[in-house]
Order: C-alpha cells, then structure tokens, then sequence
C-alpha cells in the first residue's frame, strides 16, 4: 500500500544555490493532475452546476499547454469528481453520477450512469481491478444540505472493463469524505463514525466494526482518511467548507476544536488531538502521516494553522512544530528528503503561494507564487524530475526544481 499523500518519485532536494520556479496556465474548474509515463500528464477539469460535464486534458509536462483533449463526458451535480490511472493503461474518471474509461489518446471506451442523482466525489482500486465509488451527502454550493437532513451513503462497485456495477451496498450513515482502502478492506468516514467494509468480489459491511469520533458538543464531520502505522487518520470540523468563495479562511461552523483523529484499525479505539484550541475550525482534504519519521501533520484552514506531532509507539501524538499558514489543499510529502508541499492563501494580494516546509522542524524551504487567485483546495501531484504540478479551481501550475 502506498502511504496517501506520499510522493513515489525522488524529492526535490532544494539547496541554497537552487531555483524554485513556477508557470502556470488558466485552467477554470480544474480537479487534479495525473502523470503516468515520463511526460504524460493528464488534467481533469468540469463546467459548474447540477448537469456539468468533465473533461480530460493531455497537456504538456513543462508549457501545460492542452495537447489533446477527451470529449465533454456526461457528468451530473457539480462536486469535484476524480481522475486515476489503472494497471491496465486506462484512465477513469468519476464525476458526477457518471463514471468513464478513457484510452491514453482520451478516447471513450466505457461509461456508466451512477444509480444516484448525486454527485460521486471520488474512487479507489481494489486489488482485483476493480473500482469502489461512492455518492457525497454534503452540502454544495448553493444546494446547502441540513446536518439532520442528510442521507446514509452507498457504495457501488464497478467492473473495469465495461463499468458494468458488480455490487452496491447501502451504509450505516451519511459521508462527506472520500474513500481509502487498505488491502481488501474499504474505510468510510462518516457523518459520526469510522465504517469498515470488506471486498470479496461483494461488499461486505464490517458490522461488529465501531469507532464513533463525534464525541464533543460543537464537533462536526470528519474528512478523508490516511491509512498508515495500524490507524486511519483524518480531520475533523468539515462543516462550512461549502462556502468556500477563494478561501476556506473564516468558514467553519464548528464551536469544538478541530481535532487529528486516529482510529485504531484492530479495535477501533479513537483518539482525538487537537490541531487548534480556536472555535471556526475548519478542513476539507486529509493530514499526513510520515511513518518513516513517525510525524503526522494537521491543519485548519478555518483559522490559518499547521500543527505537527510526533508519534509515539502507543499511537499517542505529542506536538513538534507548529506555523501560522493559510493551507487548504493535500499536502504531498517526500519521503527520502523530508520536504513536504503546503499552501499558503496571500488574501491581501489574491495570491496562493506554493510552500516547501521542511517536515522535521517545519521551516520553511522555499515558497513562490502560483498565479492563482484563489487558494488550493484540491489535489497536487509529485513530477518526474525535481518537479511537481498543482491545480486550483482557477489555475494548473507546475513547480520546478533547478540547479543555480
């Protein structure tokens, strides 16, 4: 299993007589990036409202400049959807309540309306080939959803090769989160609890799997998880990250803390740390766990802080480092060098500025403009060379790396 949120290809390495440089291109409603092959990257974007359809880009690993461009795919309510690259040398992408299988030149090979009007906020391979989607619960913009109102989720698996559906399976509660999966065992983050479900070729709920993390009065719904060193490990205090309007700064809704929470995979025993003791917590996207130097990091975008902890034998967190930073998006870290990439929202110039932080001690390694006016909020993904690509709902960027 490869750690979320852990890059696969050598770090950067910035040195004092190195270059840190950005280009960046227009790229409205971009998602994320995907690379594959030496010089392939791919761009998925969308259009905005309740029947948008998305798109893939082939686009230049240096310019961005769009290579190639796949047919507008059918799509559905607006939430950002996602783009993968299967073993088989396909693309597919889930947007919407429709999920597509491209060939390399972008070419539609397969689609599949999604048994739900909702959107489908993301996906994961399972070890067979097969893809584990599922719809989100959550409020949108302008299609706000009350707490007391939203509905328990389904998860829906698809064959590879047609996207033929194999199984569904309702679940226990609403979730807002996007899926994880560790071997053959899928983990939710619900509305109030942490669900296990096991792949058999069936979906298979872990009934006798509880670990409840809304605990406290004024705590809200918990995001993605980072499966790492026996534990799920996610954020709490998601609500308000629908009125994100260029920043998540100042949305959150939460009166509790926002916490790291860790959930034990064998007994599911839960642990709350928190990130920050100020009320308006918000995050929408996962922390990072570094298992190789035992250090989790946290964040909160609602109040503009970055908070590290060491991790103890027990599981227990003690704090390291801790930065005033205005992050939003996930954060991407280098094993073998240490260097993690965080943002950094400038609401006084309208600027996000990509920032290297070095994980042991959090300083800071380099930090340059992106060009993007609103802040990263989504999915950046590690290069081929001493570089890396980034995207916001306004700009796909490519940060590179180069001797003085």
């Amino acid at each position: 299993m490869r750690v979320a949120g852990a890059a696969p290809v050598p770090g950067l390495a910035v040195g004092a007589r190195d270059t840190v440089a950005i280009t960046s291109r227009l790229a409205p409603a971009a998602t994320m990036v995907v690379t594959r092959d030496p010089g392939e990257v791919y761009l998925l974007r969308h259009t905005a409202g309740d029947d948008a359809i998305s798109f893939v880009e082939r686009i230049d690993p240096v310019t961005l400049e769009p290579l190639g461009r796949s047919e507008d795919l059918a799509g559905g309510p607006t939430w950002p959807g996602s783009l993968a690259a299967h073993a088989n040398g396909s693309l597919y992408v889930v947007f919407g309540n429709h999920a597509h299988r491209l060939d390399p030149d972008l070419s539609v090979v397969a689609s599949a309306i999604l048994p739900r009007l909702r959107p489908y906020n993301g996906f994961v391979f399972m070890p067979d080939g097969c893809l584990v989607t599922k719809d989100f619960a959550g409020s949108r913009p302008g299609a706000p959803v009350r707490p007391d109102a939203r509905q328990p989720c389904e998860l829906v698996a698809l064959e590879p090769e047609r996207l033929e559906i194999v199984d569904r399976s309702s679940l226990a509660e609403p979730s807002i989160a996007r899926l994880s999966a560790r071997d053959d065992d899928l983990y939710v983050v619900g509305d109030t609890g942490l669900l296990r479900v096991h792949w058999d070729g069936r979906l298979h709920p872990d009934q006798g799997f509880e670990a409840a993390y809304r605990t406290l009065a004024g705590q809200t719904y918990g995001w993605d998880c980072v499966l790492a060193l026996g534990a799920a490990w996610f954020l709490d205090n998601g609500d308000g990250s629908e009125g994100y309007d260029g920043t998540l700064r100042g949305h959150g809704q939460s009166s509790a803390p926002l916490h790291l929470v860790r959930v034990d995979l064998a007994d599911g025993r839960v642990t709350l740390t928190e990130v920050c003791t100020e009320p308006g917590g918000l995050v929408a996207n996962p922390p990072l766990i570094d298992p190789g130097r035992a250090i989790a990091v946290g964040y909160d975008s609602g109040n503009g802080v970055i908070q590290a902890f060491d991790i103890g034998t027990d599981g227990m967190l003690t704090a390291r480092w801790r930065r005033r930073q205005d992050h939003g998006a996930h954060l991407v870290l280098f094993p073998d060098t240490g260097e993690v990439l965080t943002g950094d929202f400038d609401a006084g110039r309208s600027m996000d500025q990509a920032v290297l932080l070095d994980i042991g001690t959090g300083d800071e390694v380099a930090r340059v403009d992106t060009a993007s006016p609103l802040q990263g909020v989504l999915f950046p993904a590690a290069g081929f060379d001493r570089d890396l690509y980034l995207c916001t709902f306004s700009t796909v960027s490519r940060l590179s790396v180069t001797a003085h």
